[in-house]
């Protein structure tokens, strides 16, 4: 029987070099080798030749893009947990499977949103900034007072796997563990972490002394923090955000921040990044940080060993383990 030819797999980014080796061996891999997000130009054309498709977070895969895809492109394995980039209507309409990689960067993002919840109330970036600028004059009693976080309370936005991880970093420091979620956590989960449930996300707002939102963004959670919810929270209040800078309404937030509406917020993700609102950066109260919540090197690889697991798979003719399920839609 003549040997079966290796799928056509372009990879729109640059990927840990032990996964692109991989890749090279198994498939008929091409590229990114400069590691420049792809123009729309390049992703139509990545779509016409490719029977699998590898894209990332910064690759907007939209119905445009999906509609001149060629007969073969019969898979699209995201790198990356979130599928909001991509037009999961019209791949399902195509016959396009859809992959991602869940679970593999909950425990990394959960540590970067418990470091940004003890980085805010405690001041980290001023006390850094303090020092870097020559400014800091020895420590006095009522120099850099920030707040403790032991015995606040934590709302958590998304009990999912990366919400679950948060809560339990969470009550190791003294937190009172709060949460909203589409559907309630099991009885277990809630006893483990102490948690309380609220069903009205307003209701939990207006009580609690640090937000974090840990859920992913779709059409249902565009602007969840629009400008009314947000005017719902104390004024003493931080907001940390390790999930997609869409979930608020970045403009509101800035001008509550700019007016001493809210303490502070924590920011590893922005609504129209790479772009950052300058407005924001101007202000002392906010951490920022380029969106490197999962950027640990056993992440990257963890993820990259999915995409090509969730190739293989399919191209044995079988499903892929991690598929997107059609309730994401």
């Amino acid at each position: 029987m003549p040997k079966q030819p290796k799928p056509v797999v372009v990879v729109t980014r640059k990927l840990p070099d032990s996964i692109e080796t991989r890749m090279m061996e198994l498939f008929d891999a091409r590229l990114n080798l400069a590691d420049e997000p792809m123009s729309k130009a390049q992703l139509t054309e990545a779509v016409k030749i490719a029977d699998v498709l590898v894209p990332t977070v910064t690759d907007e895969i939209d119905k445009g893009i999906m509609t001149q895809a060629g007969p073969n492109l019969r898979l699209i394995a995201n790198f990356g947990t979130g599928v909001d980039h991509i037009d999961l209507h019209t791949a399902r309409q195509r016959g396009i499977t859809v992959t991602n990689t869940p679970g593999v960067l909950t425990e990394d993002t959960a540590d970067m949103t418990m470091a940004l919840i003890l980085a805010v109330p405690r001041r980290l970036a001023e006390g850094l900034n303090l020092l870097k600028t020559g400014q800091w004059k020895g420590w006095g009693p009522t120099s850099m007072l920030g707040h403790r976080i032991w015995g606040k309370r934590l709302g958590i936005i998304g009990m999912g796997r990366i919400g679950t991880a948060v809560a339990r970093r969470a009550k190791g420091f003294g937190l009172s563990i709060h949460y909203h979620n589409r559907r309630r956590a099991h009885p277990e989960i809630e006893a483990e972490l102490d948690a309380t449930y609220w069903e009205s996300l307003d209701q939990m707002l207006a009580r609690m002394d640090i937000v974090s939102i840990n859920c992913p963004h779709t059409p249902g959670t565009y602007h969840l923090l629009s400008a009314r919810r947000l005017k719902l929270l104390q004024p003493q209040a931080y907001i940390v955000n390790t999930s997609r800078g869409e979930v608020i309404d970045e403009n509101a937030l800035t001008r509550m921040l700019e007016r001493s509406e809210l303490a502070g917020a924590g920011l590893d993700v922005f609504e129209h990044e790479p772009a950052v609102n300058p407005k924001l950066q101007q202000l002392e109260n906010v951490v920022l940080l380029p969106h490197m919540g999962s950027a640990t090197i056993e992440g990257r690889i963890d993820m990259g060993e999915k995409v090509i697991i969730n190739i293989k798979t399919f191209a044995d003719g079988h499903n892929p383990p991690d598929r997107v399920i059609e309730a994401m839609l």
